[in-house]
């Protein structure tokens, strides 16, 4: 049960809106929601922090419409990510105001319910063009769960004059989100510059032995530098989720430490 209607119950029954009993019944309600298909958990906010997100591949257009329906009527802002041009369509039908991103291929249905706005900047590097979709993605993914987001693209080292030209905004960062294919070595190259965590992923760009991304992401395993994490190929929601609660943890402990 989400923050807001936890505190919507307490006060209507501080008002007398609401029985005791009336209260008690809401609060026993199951913190999944079966629709047959799916159970869809409407505790994941209140047990990880965000709400389950729609991963749309092998599901059809009228189950994540479902999906959506039942974690938006909880409040919940909605992200479906990997969506193709039928979920894409079914989505905007049933929610006109759903924001599609088609480059990302993400959808995202704000909730009623403001999304907390976490503290510090999600710094999304992205070394090529070619890489940008899997970089929309995770700046939607990233903004969709409250973080604040700025992007540079097209900073890879076959210009790393590119890159050091924003040395200042590598620094203030709270996270950085580093995105290649080739041979991978931008995570590496930020990691040296800066004093946080960075998060690389690796893309399926690149030539014949590049094998689809395993090459970057070997290389990104294998980096030298030490304030280097990965994630899997392509995978721009996993890390800015994992940026995400970097700067939740980060202000939970800033919360804690005052007095």
């Amino acid at each position: 049960m989400a923050g807001a209607e936890l505190n919507d119950i307490l006060r209507r029954v501080a008002s007398g809106d609401l029985t005791v009993a009336e209260a008690m019944g809401r609060l026993a309600t199951p913190a999944f929601e079966d629709l047959g298909f799916a159970k869809v958990d409407h505790h994941r906010r209140a047990r990880c922090g965000f709400p389950e997100v729609i991963f749309c591949p092998g599901k059809t257009p009228e189950q994540i419409v479902e999906i959506a329906r039942s974690l938006s009527a909880r409040r919940h802002t909605v992200l479906a990510s990997r969506a193709d041009a039928a979920a894409a369509a079914a989505l905007a039908e049933a929610f006109p105001a759903c924001r599609h991103n088609p480059v990302a291929r993400t959808l995202v249905l704000p909730g009623t319910e403001p999304t907390p706005r976490l503290p510090g900047t999600v710094l999304i590097v992205c070394a090529g063009t070619s890489d940008l979709p899997v970089a929309e993605e995770a700046r939607e993914t990233a903004e969709a769960l409250g973080c604040s987001v700025r992007c540079l693209s097209d900073v890879g080292v076959a210009g790393i004059h590119r890159l050091l030209a924003h040395q200042a905004e590598l620094r203030e960062a709270a996270v950085v989100v580093a995105i290649a294919g080739m041979e991978g070595a931008l995570p590496s190259v930020v990691s040296g510059l800066v004093d946080v965590p960075v998060i690389a992923v690796p893309t399926s760009v690149g030539y014949g032995a590049h094998l689809g991304g395993l090459t970057p992401l070997l290389a990104m395993l294998n980096s030298c530098a030490s304030g280097v994490v990965v994630v899997n190929i392509d995978n721009g929601f996993g890390a800015a989720y994992n940026a995400a609660l970097v700067c939740r943890t980060a202000a939970r402990f800033a919360q804690r430490a005052m007095p």
